[in-house]
């Protein structure tokens, strides 16, 4: 069920789309292909830091491209739905409504992840498949949509996961495909075919992933090359993996099950098998060879669910780099063979960054460390009890957002002094940095508090928290590993980089989001995108 969208949020969206773009003619050759690449959690400094080693398509963009070093999302809850939906349509969470992974959905009474649609029916590629997923929570129009409807484009979308494929896809696609959890198969909605598209078939057919069982993946640069202990401190590897090389995709028992599955998402061979997937459909269904621009876009998961296990310090990390380097040197390579030197441009992001592994902060004498989440609802609890009661207040505390019962959160804003007790409460856990009340977000994307302005960024009416937090630098919600979802630098610094057709080569220091990639490609693609985001000033 959809959750209520209120009258205002609705008019700030249509205010926004409303106002004029700014006009760009069609260039004197658009490109035959625009490229969306994400890649999923890459920091901004893993472009200082690993581009020494590379020879391929990062290379390519950092050293033949526009690079935008000081790009960064400007708000709070740095996820992966929302880093894309961002991406897609050119607009912050505030005003394209998808500003988490999941939520609480009140009508509903239940968690719903940000694809999750019960109109629509997802289909497998020879495995089966339940529920319906697409991107009917978009309140905008993205990237893909416009030149669809504008621009006649053909669209492919590519990842491993669900959310990010379809955020950038949008409503509607030639080709929609993402992984299917823990299965040897791939998966698309009703939203985007009627039932398997013929190309994408050939591909899994012919490719099955476990034609990479038994594969190793080891260090691929030098060893001089890496920094720090391969076995860093509380890296948390998938099973069957200890926290240093070499790491055997073997699964459990020695055959291919979901223990196998997971090792393989977690490794190079699952980019490699996405940037493959990718040329081939390019190649299958002739993108870039039609009469307008066509649309490839791909999300690249594997260095996200590498990051989350072993952080940002980690061998693994830097090694997944050198090898996604070689990925879209490959694709690029067969992007200039099957569309031509010169007739394609390409835009690359991230959804969002990373914070370093807390443990090995703290090792350093630094203030960082693990939120206790399951405390601070305990905390809440007992505060309330004593004005409200016994029994459940709090709902739920999803990330940044804290959810209360039907009723509850009134009560609350109807005593300044109990207000004033909970926002102690949650304000005194380790960690935590500020807290805001949802009035005060929901009329801050204006405000000069840093803040303030991010939380407001991320709130979207009647979907976002009751109360919202943001926590300290070096401090996270998660039990193991790492993770992301903050408004610090770390988890909001990421790259913006152009390559190809109508670009001006370059390092920029333009202040510039991930929300400028897409309206960037479409100025060079000769189409005037509706988006809060900007075409940057590398457009030729």
């Amino acid at each position: 069920m959809l959750v209520r969208v209120s009258a205002a949020a609705f008019a700030l969206a249509a205010l926004i789309f409303a106002a004029s773009p700014v006009p760009y003619a069609a260039p004197a050759t658009a490109p035959k292909l625009a490229i969306v690449i994400v890649v999923d959690q890459m920091r901004a400094d893993y472009v200082d830091h690993f581009s020494g080693e590379w020879k391929g398509g990062l290379k390519r963009m950092a050293t033949e491209g526009a690079w935008y070093q000081q790009a960064a999302y400007p708000y709070l809850t740095t996820v992966t739905c929302a880093g894309h939906a961002t991406v897609s349509t050119g607009s912050f969470p505030h005003t394209h409504g998808v500003f988490q992974n999941a939520w609480w959905d009140r009508d509903a009474r239940k968690q719903m992840s940000c694809t999750e649609d019960a109109s629509a029916r997802d289909f497998g590629y020879g495995v089966p498949v339940v529920g319906g997923d697409s991107a009917h929570r978009l309140q905008v129009p993205t990237f893909t949509d416009q030149m669809r409807s504008q621009r006649a484009a053909h669209v492919v979308s590519l990842s491993l996961k669900d959310r990010s494929a379809i955020m950038l896809a949008g409503h509607g696609a030639d080709a929609v495909t993402w992984l299917s959890n823990g299965l040897d198969g791939w998966e698309s909605s009703s939203v985007y075919a009627e039932g398997p598209v013929p190309a994408v078939k050939r591909f899994i057919d012919a490719n099955p992933i476990t034609a990479d069982f038994g594969k190793t993946w080891d260090h691929i640069l030098p060893a001089a090359s890496y920094s720090g202990p391969d076995e860093g401190i509380a890296e948390a590897p998938p099973r069957g993996w200890a926290r240093s090389f070499p790491h055997v995709l073997k699964g459990t028992d020695g055959k291919p099950d979901a223990t196998f599955f997971s090792q393989w998402e977690r490794s190079p061979y699952a980019d490699a098998y996405v940037g493959r997937f990718a040329a081939a459909l390019v190649e299958a269904l002739q993108l870039g060879r039609h009469q307008g621009t066509d649309v490839l876009a791909v999300s690249f998961s594997t260095p996200d669910l590498v990051g989350h296990a072993f952080g940002p310090r980690s061998h693994e990390v830097k090694d997944i780099y050198a090898h996604l380097d070689q990925t879209l040197g490959t694709l690029f390579d067969a992007l200039d063979a099957q569309v031509g030197k010169g007739q394609w441009v390409a835009g690359l992001t991230a959804d969002h960054g990373v914070t370093p592994i807390p443990e090995q902060l703290a090792a350093e004498g630094k203030d960082a460390g693990r939120i206790d989440g399951g405390a601070m609802v305990t905390a809440i609890e007992e505060t309330l009890r004593p004005a409200l009661g016994v029994g459940r207040h709090v709902t739920v505390l999803n990330t940044n957002d804290i959810y209360f019962e039907p009723g509850v959160y009134a009560k609350i804003t109807k005593s300044r002094e109990l207000m004033a007790k909970v926002l102690g409460a949650i304000e005194a856990r380790p960690g935590v940095q500020r807290v805001f009340l949802s009035e005060q977000v929901r009329g801050g994307a204006n405000s000069k508090d840093p803040l303030l302005h991010a939380a407001a960024l991320s709130y979207f009416p009647g979907r976002g928290g009751d109360i919202i937090f943001a926590t300290k630098p070096g401090w996270m919600i998660s039990a193991s590993g790492t993770t992301h979802g903050s408004a610090n630098p770390d988890d909001q610094h990421v790259p913006v980089m152009f390559v190809g057709a109508g670009i001006k080569p370059g390092k920029y220091q333009d202040a510039a989001t991930p929300a400028d990639l897409t309206p960037t490609l479409a100025a060079i693609s000769g189409m005037a995108m509706k988006a809060e985001g900007h075409a940057l000033s590398c457009v030729q």
